[in-house]
């Protein structure tokens, strides 16, 4: 199990979010010359990375991943890739060449396919970061779905959310990184806390890692 860091509200799950991404990046430039980090969609990771945008970093070092996409055309607003652009990547001066869309625009299976080839180049990551669905999703890896095991990305169908074709890196992949960081907010995320920390098997529980894991969560999502 993750260890788990009980905060406030939304804001002080962002700003504590923010801080960490900022201390492991610099452990990972000091190491590696370069911090590789996979970034998550959704409204308090859009918040982490605001804070990011006003912060002094070692920007021509970062390297920009993505957990998940969805199979939509490349500048479309509800793009995990196009919600990083407008709220960090757009802002700072990391080289375009360091950062890496998953091109679902391309359709489910090709996306996949390049992206896989992609990051196996690329892995072990300095850091994952994750929503949590009230479903218990993380990613675009949704309950009763199946992926291949030993893929790096998969192509998703069917999803119980709009858009129904999307990609997502698979456990495999989300989890081979030094530090994995959960950002949990909204007591709508109450259910699957609760299924998480029962040990029931939602998709989110199924992702480990040999580093670091970690939720940051908010009074609103913890269930007691």
């Amino acid at each position: 199990m993750p260890e788990w860091t009980l905060l406030k509200d939304a804001a002080a799950v962002a700003q504590a979010a923010a801080e960490h991404i900022m201390q492991v990046a610099e452990s990972g430039i000091r190491q590696d010359g370069c911090f590789r980090l996979v970034l998550a969609g959704g409204g308090t990771p859009r918040l982490a990375y605001q804070l990011l945008a006003r912060a002094n970093c070692q920007w021509q070092h970062w390297h920009l991943y993505f957990g998940d996409e969805r199979c939509l055309p490349a500048n479309h607003p509800e793009r995990n890739s196009q919600m990083a652009h407008d709220s960090l990547s757009g802002k700072v001066p990391v080289p375009a060449s360091q950062i890496h869309p998953i091109r679902a625009e391309l359709g489910a299976e090709q996306a996949a396919g390049d992206y896989g080839r992609l990051l196996d180049n690329i892995v072990p990551f300095h850091m994952v970061l994750l929503g949590l669905g009230e479903d218990g999703h993380t990613a675009s890896l949704f309950p009763g779905q199946q992926h291949p095991e030993d893929r790096l990305v998969v192509p998703v169908h069917n999803a119980p959310k709009p858009p129904p074709d999307r990609v997502s890196l698979t456990p495999k992949a989300l989890g081979n990184t030094q530090n994995l960081l959960f950002l949990v907010s909204g007591r709508g995320k109450r259910e699957a806390v609760k299924a998480w920390r029962d040990h029931q098997p939602i998709p989110a529980s199924t992702i480990a890692t040999r580093g670091r894991a970690e939720v940051l969560i908010d009074r609103a999502a913890w269930s007691e």
